[in-house]
């Protein structure tokens, strides 16, 4: 079980979004490579990292932001936000990103995450965010007319390493992970399952540990992180005891 601390790059800096609404920016770090290495120190093994003016503009856009992040932590790092094509796709795997999520393309052009995923085994994950059931694509700005669970059955004989699932409605603004969408969802695929949006507090690790969430990967923590209201040690002794036991 995974704990993921969520960096979003907006204009090189740490942001977080609240509804995935740009307009609703708070800059949390003006040094994405410091909060990394926080993050690393705090004891965290993973790293979930957006590129958001990527997201918008179908292409990377905050490439240094990144790189400066490999280069001072040796954890593994996710990255999604502007992974489009395969020659994209390489370029980031090949600096050292150990797994890229694919989000618009994976609705537009499904055939992508199954190239990408027979050429990288294991380091192909898909991004699916959800407002009112559908799924959104271009940096949330678009929203198409399939449902999460439609676009996941699609992948699941492809290789895919994990979905991560948002609810849109709930991200940023702390009011807990959407667990009934998110578990329905993972008990419905083989594909493993990463909660995201709306992490709100050490309830919802609680609940990421209990026995009706056992079939999820994980789950990503951005605000909570960042604003006080989850206490990273705690966490993350909650998590190890889970795994001793």
């Amino acid at each position: 079980m995974i704990l993921f601390p969520a960096i979003d790059l907006k204009n090189g800096q740490c942001v977080r979004l609240e509804q995935g609404d740009m307009a609703r920016a708070t800059v949390f770090n003006l040094d994405p490579a410091a909060q990394a290495q926080s993050f690393a120190a705090q004891g965290f093994q993973y790293l979930h990292v957006v590129d958001l003016d990527g997201a918008f503009a179908g292409k990377p856009m905050n490439a240094q932001a990144v790189e400066a992040m490999l280069k001072v932590v040796s954890m593994p790092v996710q990255l999604g936000g502007g992974i489009r094509d395969l020659k994209t796709i390489d370029a980031w795997l090949s600096k050292g990103i150990s797994r890229v999520i694919i989000g618009t393309a994976a609705v537009r052009d499904p055939a992508l995450v199954k190239d990408a995923a027979k050429q990288f085994p294991g380091r192909v994950a898909v991004g699916l965010d959800a407002r009112d059931g559908n799924v959104a694509v271009e940096g949330w700005a678009e929203s198409s007319q399939v449902t999460a669970l439609e676009i996941a059955q699609r992948f699941e004989d492809a290789g895919v390493a994990a979905i991560i699932f948002t609810d849109i409605a709930r991200d940023g603004l702390l009011k807990g992970i959407n667990w009934d969408a998110t578990i329905a969802l993972a008990e419905a695929i083989s594909i493993p399952v990463i909660a995201s949006g709306g992490l709100a507090s050490i309830e919802d690790v609680k609940t990421l540990l209990s026995p009706r969430a056992h079939k999820l990967e994980g789950a990503i923590a951005g605000r909570a992180l960042y604003d006080g209201r989850l206490d990273p040690a705690q966490a993350l002794a909650l998590i190890g005891a889970a795994k001793a036991a």
